[in-house]
């Protein structure tokens, strides 16, 4: 599936529900019935074909049999689901119902009146509830969402800005995957209970499945952005899905009604007719159907895999262009592996299995940790044309005095930022420089980062920079000629073009001491 635009307005990321972590309880592949070798094999498969995993949890009968983050990404960070949040929106709205609150066939405008336009369509007087979970609107695409420059939306809420779009059709006839719409359930829960998706969910899901700390983008309005925004563990999703795959229940407590369950999972919608893709198998409430069971997706690869055939739920976080191809592996390599009766140990396979996982790592800038030229540019600034990513000067401190870690130092209008980077491995930073990741994401504002370096060749140092909070790593090139640098960088993913403009740039004063931020500065060329 195509990445979407992007749904930019990530206007504030909120978290108020602090619960305790509950761990899912573990197993052995085997005594689950899956074989180790089998789970290995996957892997190693994932770790060589796919460019960009972050993290895969394998649950098998209610148990974790294998999880691997692959580093700089790790258990404890929570991580954007963009799409994937819809499930939980979905959720929240089953709870309401099962609450009284609302009802799937009420009226969408019986929530929004104050917001209709003056004289609604008949359409649009006949949207439901419904009709929003099943991605069913009427619509033919979707409403403005988010900030815009368009100056005729500026003081227009977002649940008006959905209202005033045309609705074509009659709700219930054609499927259009519509954020926006999940957008309006979220409002309609805030209206129906008084509290946003995210604090509603915390007594009722978060706090019983000891998911601790989710955080959810919202609106100007107050309100959780609902499509999109959540940031949750990889073990969070593997609870969901497993908490669905088990009809609702808990720890043998019901949390979710098991009819909300079977409806929002069942094929509400038909999207398709293709039988060898995971996107044409219809869609449910804010749920896919799946050639194996049913998932929750998110944008470049956030997957909840619910596969109730095998009792099991596979969680995966990645950064990927070809969302199917993650999923063709698990068909592929590991479901064969599953078995309906526990297996034989086998300790070789196990340790083998625990070894790959342990050992997991994005790929490291490629290349030397030093070259003839790394003492000549080393050390000395470089002044950077007039740019669009504010950049004004940058550094390589690639032999730092007092232990410190080589560093990439940039220098902007803001200031001078210090990022530490390993030569042929990662150095995580709470915050530091993200080479453009901050503008594909409007939270957090500073991500945390890794970075690695190395010298692609004489002349060619590169920089590798992973955001392990997001999907998203990017790479940076300096290409010195002379006193020269061209820098050129590019997205591994991204929801627009990923390659950077280009920025030249010139060996500065202050490498004969004076600061390029300040005084007379060389202005190299400007080149996009």
């Amino acid at each position: 599936m195509p990445a979407r635009p992007v749904l930019a307005a990530l206007v504030l990321l909120v978290a108020r529900v602090v619960v305790a972590q509950q761990p899912l309880p573990r197993s052995t592949p085997e005594r689950e019935g899956i074989a180790s070798a089998g789970i290995l094999d996957f892997v190693r498969a994932a770790d060589t074909s796919i460019d960009a995993m972050n993290s895969v949890m394998i649950v098998r009968h209610g148990r974790v049999v294998a999880e691997g983050w692959w580093a700089p990404y790790d258990s404890a960070t929570p991580h954007v689901l963009y799409s994937l949040s819809k499930s939980f929106t979905s959720t929240a709205v089953g709870l309401a119902a099962a609450e009284g609150k609302l009802s799937v066939d009420d009226l969408v405008l019986k929530f929004f009146a104050e917001d209709a336009p003056p004289q609604p369509s008949a359409n649009l007087r006949q949207m439901r509830v419904r009709d929003l979970l099943r991605m069913n609107t009427g619509q033919t695409s979707e409403a403005p969402f988010g900030i815009t420059e368009d100056t005729t939306l500026r003081g227009q809420t977002w649940v008006h800005r959905f209202l005033a779009h045309p609705v074509p059709y009659k709700p219930g006839t054609h499927f259009l995957y519509n954020s926006p719409a999940t957008y309006m359930l979220s409002a309609i829960v805030q209206r129906t209970t008084g509290q946003t998706v995210l604090d509603y969910l915390g007594p009722r899901l978060f706090e019983p499945l000891g998911i601790a700390r989710p955080r959810w983008v919202t609106s100007p309005e107050g309100i959780d952005a609902g499509a999109y925004g959540l940031d949750v563990r990889t073990e969070d999703i593997a609870k969901l899905g497993l908490l669905y795959l088990q009809g609702g229940l808990w720890n043998g407590t019901r949390v979710l009604p098991a009819a909300w369950v079977a409806e929002a999972t069942a094929r509400q919608t038909s999207n398709g007719s293709s039988p060898t893709s995971d996107w044409d198998q219809g869609y449910g409430y804010q749920f896919w159907r799946s050639r194996h069971g049913f998932r929750g997706d998110g944008a470049f690869g956030q997957y909840m895999l619910v596969l109730p055939e095998y009792d099991a739920v596979v969680a995966i976080t990645s950064g990927v262009r070809d969302m199917q191809a993650v999923m063709n592996l698990v068909w592929d390599r590991l479901l064969p592996a599953m078995r309906a009766e526990p297996l034989p140990d086998d300790p070789g396979a196990q340790r083998a299995l625990a070894a790959q996982l342990a050992t997991l790592s994005v790929r490291v800038a490629a290349g030397r940790p030093t070259s003839p030229l790394a003492r000549r540019v080393a050390g000395r600034w470089y002044a950077l044309a007039e740019n669009d990513r504010g950049l004004r000067a940058v550094m390589l401190d690639l032999a730092p005095r007092g232990g410190r870690e080589p560093a990439l130092v940039v220098r902007t209008a803001a200031g001078e930022t210090r990022t530490p980077l390993g030569i042929g491995r990662w150095v995580r930073s709470a915050a530091g420089f993200a080479n453009g990741i901050e503008r594909l994401l409007a939270v957090p504002a500073h991500p945390a980062v890794a970075l690695s370096g190395a010298w692609a060749s004489d002349s060619v140092f590169a920089v590798k920079v992973v955001a392990p909070e997001t999907p998203f790593y990017s790479t940076l090139t300096f290409r010195f000629a002379g006193d020269r640098v061209v820098l050129d960088g590019e997205h591994n993913v991204s929801f627009g073009a990923t390659t950077l403009p280009r920025i030249e740039g010139m060996l500065s004063a202050a490498a004969r001491g004076s600061d390029p931020a300040g005084g007379a500065r060389p202005t190299p060329r400007r080149n996009r």
